[in-house]
């Protein structure tokens, strides 16, 4: 997919999206020379797991989560990751990485021929729990960004966790609702996973 001519101003600076919170994350790198950003990757999450409305996500990509705060923190006491956009419940975006910058969302990953997903992909993050459903107005959202980030990047894929590493991550999972998300996109079923 050809990245569009008709960006509207103001709509990027610098990666940063205009309609989204900006929280910058220190859990980021350079992509390599010559990435070509073509990837969107959805993720779910919620922390603790099932539970939605805290502040949780943001401290975690920040390095601001009180490991002592829950028990299951105490699972993933020292991660320091980061996604570039985080969609809560309600259709808030917040976004923690510029999409110039590589956000440590992936891990060990491989799709469309290509390893390390990280270095020329976008992750998005949406509040809830894998195999769980998602609410309206995150897919609103998603849509949204999508359509926004087509016009900034010639993205050609869009795939779940459980599809560019498929033997450690299950998210979104199940109850992501992929033909809703593509009869609210113009892309075509290539971009789509099989």
């Amino acid at each position: 997919m050809e990245k569009l001519l008709s960006e509207p101003i103001g709509l990027w600076q610098d990666g940063w999206y205009r309609h989204a919170t900006r929280l910058d994350s220190p859990n980021f790198g350079l992509r390599p020379n010559g990435a070509c950003v073509d990837l969107v990757v959805i993720h779910s999450i919620s922390l603790p797991p099932g539970q939605y409305g805290g502040n949780e996500v943001q401290a975690l990509f920040t390095n601001q989560l009180d490991w002592e705060a829950h028990p299951y923190f105490s699972q993933i006491r020292g991660l320091e990751v980061s996604a570039h956009f985080y969609i809560r419940r309600d259709g808030t975006l917040w976004q923690f990485v510029s999409i110039d910058h590589r956000a440590w969302h992936a891990g060990q990953s491989e799709y469309r021929g290509r390893n390390q997903c990280n270095d020329d992909s976008i992750g998005i993050e949406l509040e809830g729990l894998e195999g769980e459903t998602f609410e309206e107005a995150q897919y609103t959202q998603l849509s949204q960004l999508c359509q926004a980030l087509q016009l900034h990047c010639p993205i050609a894929h869009v795939a779940g966790h459980e599809h560019i590493a498929p033997e450690r991550k299950q998210d979104p999972g199940a109850g992501f609702d992929w033909n809703r998300l593509k009869s609210m996109l113009n892309f075509p079923p290539s971009v789509y996973p099989r």
